[in-house]
């Protein structure tokens, strides 16, 4: 028994080391060509979205993807680089001046068949050591399982003709694609080359839209990889949130808070806030995005915060209202508290089958009566003058993601957020004037009760209140 024991454990130790060993290799090579994280999606959910694209394509039809333009800032100097989302979801690539072709069936291409080429940037060292590794071919096939990759130099003269299909789809090429003069296979002469191919089969093109209802439909429900990223930058979101809200205090500034909340993001390993941190406090409550963020803020402010971490391509988008000295004032307690109810009852309608619409029907009729009842407005109609956009959007590798805006699915992800926002000289008491409120939740549909991921950021007006009494780190004195 002894020796059965020990053997046991033998074999054990021997398989952890090797586990150790092939995981230490496996790191080794993502390192080799610039990859650090180890949490990314894994190349079989681009894969299987090529196999899901590909499905819904009909025979004898291809499909064009374009890389995001490198967009620049000013002079020399370029915009750190996000890949396009699509482009994104369906290959794993974060690279630009690359294109992916996506046939229904096996195509011969340079006297091999397959059923996807993906066309990269080329292994250069002394481009490399400016800007960083590239995976080249070799590690386009390699790490992100792409059937067939290919120099993008290539594209130019790789043999497949346009005319042979009878269904071509592409989105819309970008319009701010920059010219590299010295480098013939940027994305600039991508585009150029494509036209000319594309021009011996216009008749053949189908409406861009397909391709965009296309991607909607397979965006819009997130898989169990994705909704771990999505966690993840909600989480960060929330963190950054409920440090802002322990940190605030008079006299500090827009940008200060702002500051709070993406050293928080950076800390945690978010790549990007997920769009422009909007913090508007006092007038700027009331700029729906207002992203400034240079006013500094007075004791009798509210701040609107809504922002979002990204990670790993999704983005999380979470609002709070906070008062700046601590205590909602008795104006900003009754506004706030009508946009808390407005939005409990839009969550009530995020369920599976329910209009995509009903959670802004439900938010918009209680805000509608509330504001009547206090004389703001005189009849519902006049709602859209201090509630003025829709309460919910999908949620995703977009902010704004793509959806098909149909009955609401399990699996998909959208925001709650109504909001009220009263500018100075708008036609009611002045008591009411520079109150902005919006509050914003990230929402999972499921089969059941909706999962209100964001939920762990206070939004009551007591709990709010509560914690800001509490120290943050941010302004702890020495």
């Amino acid at each position: 028994m002894t020796k059965i024991i020990f053997s046991f454990v033998f074999s054990l130790i021997v398989l952890f080391v090797l586990g150790q060993e092939l995981n230490n290799k496996a790191k080794l090579e993502t390192n080799r060509f610039g990859i650090y994280d180890s949490d990314l999606l894994p190349a079989s959910f681009h894969k299987k979205n090529r196999e899901r694209l590909r499905a819904l394509m009909p025979n004898n039809s291809v499909a064009i993807f374009f890389s995001n333009p490198v967009r620049n800032r000013s002079n020399d100097v370029d915009f750190q680089y996000h890949q396009d989302p699509n482009f994104y979801y369906l290959t794993g690539l974060r690279e630009p001046h690359s294109i992916l072709v996506i046939f229904k069936s096996p195509t011969n291409v340079n006297g091999e068949e397959t059923k996807e080429v993906l066309f990269v940037q080329s292994k250069d060292e002394s481009k490399e050591i400016w800007t960083g590794k590239r995976l080249g071919k070799v590690g386009a096939e390699l790490l992100l399982e792409i059937e067939t990759a290919l120099d993008n130099k290539m594209f130019n003269t790789t043999d497949f003709n346009f005319k042979q299909f009878s269904h071509i789809y592409h989105l819309p090429i970008a319009q701010d694609i920059k010219d590299n003069a010295f480098d013939k296979s940027d994305l600039h002469n991508l585009t150029l080359q494509f036209d000319a191919k594309l021009s011996e089969a216009k008749e053949n093109v189908v409406d861009k839209s397909k391709l965009f209802e296309w991607m909607g439909k397979l965006r819009e429900v997130k898989s169990a990889e994705e909704l771990i990223l999505m966690r993840k930058a909600i989480s960060i979101t929330c963190d950054a949130q409920i440090e802002l809200i322990k940190a605030l205090e008079p006299e500090m500034t827009e940008f200060q808070s702002e500051a709070i909340i993406e050293y928080i993001f950076k800390s945690n390993g978010a790549e990007y806030p997920g769009f422009p941190s909007i913090l508007g406090s006092g007038e700027n409550s009331c700029v729906l995005h207002y992203n400034t963020n240079r006013n500094t803020m007075s004791g009798d402010n509210l701040l609107v915060s809504d922002v979002g971490a990204e990670y790993h391509g999704y983005t999380a988008d979470v609002t709070r209202t906070l008062p700046v000295n601590g205590k909602f004032s008795k104006e900003q307690k009754i506004i706030y508290d009508i946009v808390l109810k407005a939005q409990k009852a839009g969550i009530r309608k995020c369920k599976k089958g329910n209009s995509f619409w009903d959670p802004n029907i439900a938010a918009t009729s209680v805000v509608s009566q509330e504001l009547q009842k206090l004389g703001i407005i005189e009849s519902p109609i006049g709602v859209r003058k201090y509630f003025m956009h829709g309460t919910s959007h999908y949620l995703g590798l977009d902010v704004h993601d793509v959806g098909t805006y149909l009955p609401l699915k399990a699996n998909s992800v959208i925001t709650v957020e109504p909001g009220i926002y009263i500018p100075e000289g708008s036609p009611c008491d002045k008591k009411w004037w520079n109150i902005g409120v919006r509050i914003e939740d990230d929402v999972l549909i499921t089969n059941d009760k909706p999962e209100v991921l964001s939920d762990c950021i206070p939004k009551s007006t007591e709990d709010i209140e509560k914690l800001m009494q509490e120290t943050s780190f941010f302004n702890q004195k020495n």
